[in-house]
């Protein structure tokens, strides 16, 4: 009996020292939306790796014998108007669209995360040319700018990753330079300083760790709108090319036929639908579980 104060008070202490990524795994493991949005996130990966195990067509080889035939035992989601089987091209279609969503998101943060560190950290004229380019980019509207970078390119999934990269850099140069001085006035940053710590050391080792959780949140987000992004490109033809299966390129074929096969827009629109707002649920579910002042 003497030792259960002892054990209660071990337990107390043992909470209070619990890890920064153990306390953030709790808190997303609270938050239903942001795990049912992660399952969906896991399940389309899991399509997109496995596609050819999974479906037993060929997502480009045409059928003229089974030309706009609505679902059935046979083609689960139907067939479009090459007679080509719509569940076989929105799994192969996942491939480019989270593909997308990630590389050109990982071409922002390599990007807009070195920029924005450089210029808050750094100050003076390289911060006000970097704040002035990056203000000129965001005043053109996302879309208008992915599309006229794409256009310049060339349509290809590859040129579109590269625009839709390019054009989210912005958010994250005024992310990263917003939140790099915000932690430059901390004790601990002018403790590195005091010491005789270079800049560089400085913005590495003790800002740029403390502030990854925003810029986590922010790709988390961005990767929603990237795909987003994709699908429009795709729709208008700047982004993957047929007949390589793409949700977006898979709309576009659909709309001529919404009223005789509206099946054929149902899927990919939903595919679409579902993924993004996955990744906003996570994105969200981060937010609240990396927020320092959550239980």
């Amino acid at each position: 009996m003497t030792d259960a104060p002892f054990t209660a008070a071990l337990l107390k202490s043992a909470d209070a020292v619990e890890s920064p990524l153990r306390r953030a795994l709790r808190r997303l493991m609270r938050r239903k939306g942001a795990i049912f949005g992660l399952a969906i996130i896991v399940l389309f990966l899991a399509i997109a790796i496995f596609a050819p195990l999974l479906t037993p067509y060929d997502p480009i080889v045409q059928s003229w014998t089974a030309v706009r035939k609505p679902p059935s035992a046979l083609h689960w989601f139907g067939t479009d108007d090459l007679g080509r089987d719509i569940l076989v091209r929105v799994f192969y279609g996942a491939r480019a669209s989270l593909m997308a969503g990630v590389i050109s998101v990982g071409i922002a943060l390599a990007i807009g995360v070195p920029l924005g560190l450089a210029a808050g950290t750094l100050g003076g004229f390289f911060d006000a040319l970097i704040g002035r380019l990056t203000d000129a980019m965001l005043a053109c509207p996302f879309l208008i700018l992915a599309s006229a970078l794409a256009a310049c390119r060339g349509p290809s999934l590859g040129n579109a990753m590269i625009a839709i990269g390019v054009t989210t850099t912005p958010i994250f140069v005024r992310l990263t330079r917003g939140q790099v001085l915000a932690v430059n006035v901390e004790e601990y940053v002018a403790a590195a300083r005091a010491i005789g710590n270079p800049r560089w050391r400085i913005a590495l080792v003790h800002i740029l760790p403390n502030i990854l959780p925003a810029l986590l949140v922010q790709a988390t987000l961005s990767i929603a709108a990237a795909i987003i992004a994709e699908a429009s490109l795709s729709f208008l033809g700047l982004g993957q090319q047929p007949p390589d299966p793409s949700w977006g390129s898979m709309l576009n074929s659909a709309q001529r036929f919404l009223i005789n096969a509206p099946w054929m827009a149902v899927w990919p629109g939903l595919a679409i639908f579902l993924t993004v707002l996955s990744f906003n649920l996570v994105g969200d579910g981060l937010r609240d579980a990396l927020n320092p002042r959550e239980n």
